[in-house]
């Protein structure tokens, strides 16, 4: 039987097992068509692909589906039609690799249906997955955050390894798992069960495996081994968790994961023997911690170790996103450092006054964005912002909005920089990664990085949600993909990177979430370590800090009244 396909040119014709797709070429010269078999497709047994979900935007929908696992799998194709009875239309794709995909040849306001089907070595296609509908549409500001937010979020979720909890460092199958990844992957969990994303018993069983799986880690001098003395090596095999890339045992990247897991004890806070395991396997991994050991130049804490070479040689000073290591460290039960750690630590800020900001300077926005993803600064000094009439909330604000000024002011002439186009960090780079940063003015090459205006979304929320919008409309097919805004863009060298890095990934749904809701913040803030952190460290709340300047009164009224909307949770 016959079946014609969309328009006149092609039909499908279904015999037995096999698939036969026939074109009309054109009109011959006694008035028939030329007739060709195009293709010839065989059905095979693989099973077919579940989970299949869609996130529709302006002129685009994403797709998603769990991956099959077979060794005979080469890999998918993605059907698309106008109407849900239809199953006779041509693979709106080629043979893709990996279990997404982005359409944006669709048109707002028209709905499209799709199903996916997994294709085995010798070219012959599985069942039909579900179909599911999308239908692109314009933005508003709600929509188009809660896009950007859940797009990030999938990150976590597919770039997972689901029996163990590994969060790969980059979206690419030789990625090793990166520690600081899983620990923005833990916080992003909670998030996703708040918007509805996924549901607590996913939830929960994603991150009780995590926990299992560190707690039962080899912890080791060996070379090969996950951690030792409480830390973790920077980087770890997707599959076994050893030691990848000979790696460093990093307290930073050792102090972003556990911020994950110290959020999401306080979150899972349900009597199911899941959520009261994880608590406990939480508690057993931050007590084992041995802070005091990495104060090899006390009383400042050593960036890491290597088994083979021993500590490294340079210790967390100046002003950069360890502020929330030094504060957990702070507030350890069994091992914490001492209150002169966090004064040393203080003592080596540098405070300049740039484009009309005065604030800590470190260029790099990440610097000014991690340490807050879980950290609810607001109203908070210690001794030295209590010098500067100022919270390490303004505080960011200010390098945010300043590093948005330099870009503006455009000093090396990059093009397309602007009052949109603005977020210096650290990213990939035309020729590799490295951090830049403004101001002082940091390795500046004209390369700019989406997470560094997501990141800051609490801080700035408006300048950050328009430049998120015109980087959209402005390079959508470039930029955007399955997991949202691709890692970085120079449009001086026309270039935009193929890769997204979970650590980029995660402010985009941290900090988003603390400007709609203050929900992260407020379930950290609830935890024992970061009270007695908080406490050692000499802060105590204030009612106000009122200490501005001119020029950055009518922004940090415009924040202040979203601050407020956050705490009414407004959204």
């Amino acid at each position: 039987m016959l079946k014609r396909l969309n328009g006149f040119k092609s039909w499908r014709c279904r015999l037995g097992s096999v698939v036969v797709l026939i074109s009309v070429s054109g009109i011959g010269l006694v008035g028939s068509p030329s007739v060709a078999i195009s293709s010839v497709v065989k059905r095979t047994t693989l099973t077919a692909p579940t989970g299949l979900v869609q996130r529709a935007g302006d002129r685009s929908v994403i797709l998603h589906w769990d991956p099959v696992s077979s060794a005979v799998l080469s890999g998918y194709r993605v059907y698309r039609s106008f109407s849900p009875e239809s199953r006779f239309e041509p693979p709106l794709t080629s043979l893709l690799t990996t279990n997404h995909f982005v359409d944006f040849d669709v048109d707002n306001d028209t709905t499209y249906y799709y199903w996916v089907r997994a294709v085995d070595m010798a070219g012959q296609e599985g069942a039909d997955s579900e179909t599911i509908h999308a239908t692109p549409t314009g933005f508003n500001d709600e929509t188009f955050t809660n896009l950007v937010q859940q797009t990030a979020f999938d990150y976590f979720w597919y770039e997972a390894n689901p029996t163990n909890g590994l969060v790969r460092d980059r979206n690419t199958d030789s990625s090793p798992a990166s520690i600081a990844a899983v620990g923005f992957g833990l916080s992003a969990l909670a998030v996703g069960v708040d918007r509805g994303w996924i549901s607590r018993e996913a939830a929960r069983q994603r991150v009780h495996t995590t926990l299992t799986f560190f707690r039962n880690s080899t912890q080791s001098t060996a070379p090969d081994a996950t951690g030792y003395k409480g830390f973790y090596y920077h980087f770890l095999d997707m599959q076994t968790g050893k030691r990848a890339w000979n790696s460093e045992l990093s307290t930073i990247d050792t102090a972003l994961l556990l911020c994950g897991m110290l959020h999401v004890k306080e979150y899972f806070d349900q009597d199911h023997i899941e959520e009261v395991e994880s608590r406990s396997l939480v508690d057993f991994l931050f007590n084992r911690v041995d802070w005091a050991w990495m104060q090899v130049r006390p009383p400042k804490l050593s960036h890491g170790w290597k088994p083979e070479t021993g500590f490294l040689l340079d210790d967390w000073e100046g002003y950069n996103e360890a502020m929330i290591l030094y504060l957990i460290a702070l507030g350890s039960p069994t091992a914490p450092i001492g209150p002169e750690a966090w004064t040393a630590w203080t003592n080596s800020y540098s405070w300049e006054t740039h484009h009309g900001y005065s604030f800590i300077t470190f260029p790099p926005l990440f610097g000014h964005q991690y340490s807050h993803s879980w950290i609810d600064f607001r109203h908070l000094q210690d001794a030295y912002m209590q010098t500067k009439g100022i919270d390490y909330f303004e505080n960011s604000r200010r390098a945010t909005l300043a590093n948005r000024a330099y870009t503006i002011a455009n000093p090396q002439g990059w093009a397309d920089y602007s009052d949109n186009v603005w977020g210096l960090t650290a990213s990939d780079l035309p020729n590799g990664y490295g951090a830049r940063g403004a101001p002082p003015a940091h390795a500046d090459s004209g390369t700019i990085t989406p997470t560094a205006a997501g990141g800051s979304f609490a801080f700035t929320p408006k300048e950050s949600r328009e430049a998120l919008k015109h980087m959209y409309a402005t390079y959508r097919k470039r930029l955007w993909g399955p997991y949202g805004f691709k890692d970085a863009f120079n449009p001086s060298q026309n270039w935009f990177a193929t890769d997204y890095i979970g650590i980029d990934q995660g402010p985009f749904v941290l900090m988003i979430e603390n400007h709609r809701t203050g929900r992260v913040w407020d379930v950290f803030m609830q935890g024992t370590a970061i009270k007695q952190g908080l406490e050692q460290a000499g802060f105590e709340r204030v009612i106000k800090t009122a200490k501005m300047q001119p020029d950055a009164v009518v922004s940090m009224l415009e924040t202040e009244g979203e601050r407020d909307e956050i705490s009414h949770g407004s959204e």
